[in-house]
């Protein structure tokens, strides 16, 4: 079959243009090929070439899956054609360029123009995509992956997760493109999780430090407003309903909570007082101190706000509203620092803490038996402590300043909500505490 160009209105055949009065051959060239057994980026760069030489060319019986071998294109309408004849070399399409005369003159130009066209849309598609891969932190980013969830957010699934941001949806501040409502809960969660810095999470969100900062404190009041109440105190019948059989067996049916105290570092104040009022002996580091209260299932059903290092754990419980919480007959378990029962017992209540030797040179028997049984029950609200550090990182780190002054308006600091939310976080997750007594 002899060859002719496919370019509309072009007359170049094999037979009668074999030589130009200049001497030099007229080539003619097949469109590029493409497949898909190559590595993915030459098969894209393949792709893109060969749809832009069939944009050039305009047959309608000329497309992208459809290109008979016999349409060819000569040199005619290239700016530096190879001499060589029926090559498969990668011209670039937007060497094309009208080189004929009269109404392929014409036609050419179009060509051009078209070819400098899909130029202008292949620029604009790359930056869009670069843009696109700036926003990747979205819920495609953990839709159907409650792996990814539970290691960016903490949470067990992209169902609960998005239950959360339903929930706090209506009191979150409408944003504007830079980052959706579902990012500014996305951003704050993974803070919290992973304790990422201000300065690395705005480069993953492509926003400013500022609007960083911004956004997670916002947030973090959203979820302490919404959060909190997941923090409370269950009444007694609630409680007795699944209370685990080793309570019952050591100390009946009336344990209420177990307490404890936990500790987190934070910046050295340079206010003289609030330096002495920080710093913790046991520590030997500035802390804040809260006191948490489970329940015997694990949850956490009380959590106070943020006390100086240097304040005891007796009058934590006694001042930070804990005693009021508790009912004629509730039975708390403590540690020996919480040498609260008489205390308790203004409250109707009975408190459990391991026996004082009190002067003697060991236990009694019946002693060291009920300091074993509490021993064993009360390692559990330790494990709930861990939990929540390790699942909410940013505890573990050295809080700043700015985190431990009183939100305005308000006599609550912005890490007093931080510890409340991770522990209404903590909550929605399954216990630690039940998947420690299903292992033993």
């Amino acid at each position: 079959m002899a060859r002719s160009c496919c370019i509309i209105n072009c007359t170049s055949r094999a037979s009668n243009s074999r030589v130009k009065p200049t001497g030099k051959a007229i080539g003619f060239y097949r469109i590029p090929a493409w497949s898909r057994n190559i590595p993915s980026h030459v098969s894209e760069v393949k792709k893109r070439r060969r749809m832009a030489w069939i944009a050039a060319i305009r047959r309608p019986n000329i497309t992208f899956e459809n290109t008979p071998p016999h349409m060819l294109v000569c040199s005619k309408h290239f700016h530096k054609a190879p001499v060589t004849t029926e090559t498969t070399a990668e011209i670039q399409p937007q060497q094309i360029t009208p080189q004929h005369e009269d109404e392929d003159l014409q036609d050419c130009k179009m060509c051009s123009l078209r070819l400098q066209e899909i130029a202008h849309l292949q620029e604009e598609n790359l930056i869009l995509q670069k843009e696109l891969s700036k926003r990747k932190l979205d819920m495609e980013f953990l839709k159907d992956n409650n792996s990814k969830v539970k290691f960016y957010t903490g949470l067990p699934s992209f169902a609960l997760l998005m239950g959360v941001l339903q929930q706090i949806s209506p009191s979150l501040p409408d944003t504007d493109r830079k980052i959706s409502q579902f990012q500014m809960l996305l951003l704050t969660l993974m803070r919290l999780r992973l304790n990422l810095p201000i300065v690395h999470i705005a480069h993953l969100f492509d926003i400013s430090r500022t609007t960083t900062s911004t956004v997670f404190n916002i947030t973090v009041n959203v979820l302490y407003a919404h959060l909190s109440p997941l923090v409370h105190w269950p009444g007694r019948h609630c409680i007795q309903a699944s209370m685990p059989h080793q309570y019952v067996e050591m100390f009946g049916d009336r344990v209420t909570v177990i307490i404890d105290c936990f500790e987190l570092f934070i910046e050295r104040a340079q206010n003289l007082c609030a330096m002495v009022e920080t710093y913790s002996t046991y520590k030997s580091r500035h802390t804040m101190k809260y006191l948490i209260g489970i329940t015997p299932q694990g949850t956490i059903s009380f959590i106070s706000k943020g006390w100086g290092g240097r304040t005891s754990d007796k009058r934590i419980a006694e001042t930070s509203g804990f005693l009021q919480k508790l009912s004629p007959g509730d039975t708390v378990l403590a540690d020996r620092g919480f040498d609260i029962k008489e205390s308790v017992a203004l409250m109707g209540a009975t408190l459990k803490i391991p026996a004082f030797t009190r002067g003697r040179s060991q236990l009694q028997a019946k002693d060291v038996e009920d300091t074993r049984k509490l021993a064993h029950v009360r390692i559990h609200v330790e494990r709930v402590i861990g939990c929540l550090r390790s699942k909410y990182t940013i505890l573990n780190d050295t809080i700043r300043l700015g985190f431990v002054v009183p939100c305005e308006g308000e006599n609550m600091t912005l890490l007093d909500k931080i510890v409340a939310v991770s522990c209404a976080l903590t909550n929605m997750c399954p216990s630690v505490v039940v998947k420690h007594a299903s292992d033993e």
